[in-house]
């Protein structure tokens, strides 16, 4: 089957690309930039167009009998923020309004946990009413992209949507993998709400689940949590100081003194046009304040996944940074 792979260059896309190479799928990936693409993902058919543009995305998806649809801005601070909307909501929108057309047989979107906010069950499932509140504009803008797929849905699109927690492992520059390399490389200054729970997850076990998605007969209009094991902000740094041998930092910041300096960050940030410092963005701090805890058992028993363990992840994007390091 040939299938259609946005956001192909990201952190889990690059993952994913290896692990459909071993398939007997076909895959082509829709790019922005032919020459970025073709150093990250050597090998591969590769087709430029980009998200926002829907004749690209149509013209990508001609022969196509799958789709793909992990392109998305994830980031807790933007310098422009209408970004959010452009890829995360309208960018969705062109690519499974073009699959719908295109009469495809299977769509697996990539959405995100925290379009679940902080429901009243805990851990929650996807069964779930979401929390009331979005605590971020990228859970925002990636709960309106969920709603516009599941409307897509009731018009006769074959959706299977994902819904990965906190990814980690080899190879991510940003959220969790920044925060990873800040603690190893010492630039953490202080331990930042040790309390809060979140739930992880093996970015090889996310490729996994799509590349299972993809294949898995039955399951249009079915959702699936990709995560399970659930770590405390001090846990997580402990785990951290086990596998690297680094020292943590010797300061805690008091809870009630994160959020100010956050918006003191975020206030710089706007003002320079660089993120935050140790990515205390206002909307990042709210989300860690808030933690999600979500149990992915669904994706278990019905898609067969098997997770490993989170350490195993850490340990994996820690050993990347010191083959990284500069003697």
């Amino acid at each position: 089957m040939r299938l259609l792979l946005t956001g192909a260059t990201g952190f889990i896309g690059r993952r994913l690309c290896l692990r459909l190479a071993s398939t007997p799928h076909t895959l082509r990936c829709l790019v922005r930039s032919l020459e970025k693409a073709q150093a990250l993902l050597p090998g591969m058919e590769l087709v430029q167009g980009d998200v926002t543009d829907p004749h690209s995305v149509r013209q990508g998806l001609a022969g196509c009998e799958a789709v793909i649809h992990l392109a998305n801005i994830y980031s807790f601070w933007e310098k422009d923020p209408a970004r959010y909307r452009a890829v995360n909501v309208e960018g969705t929108r062109h690519v499974l309004e073009a699959a719908l057309e295109a009469g495809v047989s299977r769509v697996v979107h990539v959405s995100s946990a925290v379009i679940f906010g902080k429901p009243a069950q805990a851990p929650f499932t996807e069964t779930s009413p979401p929390g009331p509140e979005r605590f971020s504009e990228y859970a925002r803008s990636k709960y309106a992209g969920d709603q516009l797929a599941w409307a897509l849905r009731d018009q006769g699109l074959p959706l299977v949507v994902l819904y990965p927690c906190g990814v980690l492992g080899a190879g991510d520059p940003k959220g969790s993998g920044q925060y990873l390399a800040d603690l190893v490389q010492g630039r953490m200054p202080a331990t930042v709400l040790p309390d809060a729970v979140l739930t992880w997850v093996h970015v090889a076990d996310v490729a996994e689940a799509i590349t299972l998605a993809v294949d898995q007969p039955g399951i249009a209009g079915q959702d699936y949590i990709i995560g399970r094991e659930q770590l405390s902000v001090r846990q997580f740094n402990q785990l951290v100081r086990e596998l690297s041998g680094v020292a943590l930092p010797r300061l805690n910041l008091p809870d009630a003194a994160v959020m100010p300096i956050a918006r003191l960050l975020t206030g710089l940030a706007h003002l320079t046009g660089n993120p935050p410092w140790w990515g205390l963005a206002v909307d990042q701090v709210r989300t860690v304040q808030a933690g999600f805890r979500a149990e992915g058992h669904r994706a278990e028993r019905e898609l067969g996944l098997v997770y490993t363990p989170i350490r195993e992840a850490i340990a994996e994007a820690i050993a990347e940074l010191k083959k990284t390091e500069t003697p």
